[in-house]
């Protein structure tokens, strides 16, 4: 079995492979100060409730947008599945030709996309992210990685307005029963929720302008079925994209 491991920012994903089957996957908060041995009992916990046993996991790989929990990830794989985790970064094969001007700052998670994009659309393919940020991840017809945006997230977005404005208060950030909104709530309601389909669609006619071509779009990221009714320019919304991607991954370095 494989275990692939993707820490965000806000949450952490966790996939169990069975060769090219997902046999189980869950998704918990990235705590920063969680040491090997509380995410090393954590996992067992979650592998006994699913009836797996760790003791099958031959390979581990893992992906990181936040440095410090590395080398804690290691610990994990050395100490509780007998396996040194292979990370996401420079040096890896992929599979594809990275054109960013430097590929180090690129975040491991925006190439793992990529990769299971192209393995789902094809080439040209654009990834769009709805995490912390929201990423767009544009790979051309040659199959390369081209480059990308990076915007707030909804949440961010949300967050900044309620600490920026002394007068609009917390409310749950969902579809409204109309755009021109009759109260606060609603009005409110109505700019971050329509207001970001629109950044989503606006950016994506931006991309399709640049590239001159009309490439599908693929969504993942855990607002993604919230959002997916609204935007007509997706094609595809896939939450286990990542975990898909590190996989294919895994399998170019380690088979």
């Amino acid at each position: 079995m494989l275990l692939a491991v993707d820490v965000g920012n806000t949450h952490t994903v966790v996939g169990v492979f069975d060769g090219e089957r997902l046999q189980a996957d869950w998704r918990i908060a990235t705590r920063r100060e969680v040491t090997d041995a509380e995410f090393g009992v954590l996992l067992r916990a979650l592998f006994q409730e699913r009836d797996l046993d760790s003791g099958h996991v031959d390979g581990m790989i893992v992906s990181s947008v936040v440095p410090n929990l590395s080398d804690m990830l290691t610990a994990v794989g050395r100490n509780y599945f007998g396996c040194d985790p292979l990370h996401v970064g420079p040096g890896i094969k992929t599979g594809m030709t990275i054109r960013y001007e430097n590929p180090h700052e690129v975040g491991a998670d925006r190439i793992v996309n990529s990769v299971a994009a192209v393995a789902r659309l094809g080439a040209p393919v654009i990834v769009v992210d709805f995490g912390t940020a929201t990423t767009f991840d544009v790979v051309g017809p040659a199959g390369e990685y081209l480059g990308g945006l990076i915007a707030p997230g909804l949440g961010v977005s949300a967050e900044a307005l309620f600490d920026k404005a002394a007068r609009l208060h917390r409310i749950d950030v969902r579809r409204p029963q109309r755009i021109i909104g009759r109260n606060t709530e609603e009005s409110m309601q109505s700019g971050l929720f329509h207001g970001y389909a629109a950044l989503v669609e606006g950016l994506v006619h931006r991309i399709r302008a640049e590239l001159g071509v009309d490439a599908p779009v693929i969504a993942t990221g855990g607002l993604a079925p919230g959002l997916e009714a609204e935007l007509s320019i997706l094609d595809l919304v896939d939450l286990g994209l990542t975990l898909d991607g590190l996989r294919l991954i895994w399998e170019k370095n380690c088979r």
